[in-house]
């Protein structure tokens, strides 16, 4: 089985014990495991998983004796009721760009990466990822799962370079793009002028007006 986690680089390990979980579905319950049994072994059998698709962890595939680190995005969101939570593929401010239409507002939005403060301007989605696809499309085509950073991606494209963004968004070509910012850390802070809706691993998760993401190495580890 082969990954398209980094052509040519050496990424995981021969599998060093038997599955500790075993479950079935898609980047929320991976994420779910993640959270409560931090760095298990995980036999992972997905089903509508973009993860999985960046793993070359086919559906309803299980993994056979390799083990690869996969990280989560642990954040802590302002006006979300559950508290601190966990992604393992990517965190959506905003409109998500697969679905970005002329109409969606903007909103001033501020992204703090490792403390610095990297953009300060109107955007009408961000994206936080450590995976690299989304509902099919590669919206990340640096996203690495295993490499203890997150990509981000803040969208300040003219309302008519919305539609040209999408049908690139298949192929990965949409980016580089000189308003499409692509940056990358440990620890992402984002702050915006009024409340956005908030998606999560492809779910929606409500709106929020203040979002802080932290990489967790190794969240989980994945049998391949």
């Amino acid at each position: 089985m082969t990954s398209s986690v980094r052509r040519g680089r050496a990424w995981g390990r021969p599998q060093r014990g038997p599955a500790e979980v075993e479950i079935t579905g898609d980047d929320t319950a991976l994420a779910l495991v993640a959270r409560e049994q931090p760095g298990a072994r995980v036999r992972f059998q997905p089903e509508g998983s973009d993860l999985a698709r960046a793993l070359g962890l086919a559906e309803g595939a299980a993994g056979g004796d390799l083990e690869v680190p996969v990280d989560g995005l642990v954040f802590d969101a302002i006006a979300l009721k559950d508290g601190p939570s966990m992604a393992v593929n990517a965190v959506v401010l905003g409109v998500a760009p697969d679905r970005l239409r002329w109409r969606a507002p903007e909103f001033a939005t501020t992204v703090v990466v490792d403390g610095r403060t990297r953009f300060e301007g109107n955007a009408a989605a961000v994206v936080v990822a450590s995976g690299q696809y989304l509902r099919q499309a590669d919206l990340v085509p640096r996203g690495h799962p295993g490499d203890g950073r997150a990509e981000v991606q803040v969208y300040a494209l003219h309302r008519g370079e919305r539609r040209a963004m999408r049908g690139r968004l298949g192929a990965g070509t949409h980016v580089p793009h000189p308003r499409i910012h692509e940056l990358g850390g440990q620890v992402i802070e984002l702050r915006v002028s009024r409340s956005v809706p908030l998606e999560v691993d492809g779910r929606p998760a409500g709106r929020v007006s203040a979002l802080r993401l932290e990489v967790v190495p190794a969240a989980a580890w994945i049998l391949l």
